[in-house]
């Protein structure tokens, strides 16, 4: 069981995500914007964050460079409804894993499952 970090300003899709990664028993957490999750982090240290990039307050991108300024390492994989490349080559230059387009079909549950289980492998295999 890993503990995973949902930020996402929509209830609707951090309670569909949360949907689809209880299947695996996570400890889930939820922030509706980057701020609350970066305050979410001073008491729960997740060992993935799915992350959106259009929210309110603080945004995805602002998010990602706060967590490379304090040289925090948690994966992060991105959902985003912004399709456009340079919003993908952006994330991952910011350190993210993995950049997925929403909204998600009911279908693609089993594909966020995978990667996250593979980035939660890639985490583990790091720190042996």
């Amino acid at each position: 069981m890993a503990k995973i970090l949902i930020v996402d300003d929509s209830v609707f899709q951090r309670r569909s995500l949360r949907k689809i990664l209880d299947i695996d028993g996570h400890d889930i957490q939820e922030a509706a914007n980057g701020r609350q999750g970066l305050e979410t982090l001073k008491t729960f240290t997740p060992d993935c964050i799915l992350l959106d990039i259009l929210m309110p307050d603080m945004n995805g991108l602002s998010f990602l460079k706060a967590l490379q300024q304090q040289e925090v390492t948690i994966p992060v994989v991105v959902l985003t409804a912004d399709i456009q490349d340079t919003t993908s080559q952006e994330c991952l230059k910011l350190g993210a894993k993995e950049v997925i387009h929403k909204p998600l079909l009911p279908a693609e549950g089993e594909r966020l499952r995978d990667i996250v289980n593979t980035v939660l492998d890639a985490k583990e295999e790091a720190m042996s």
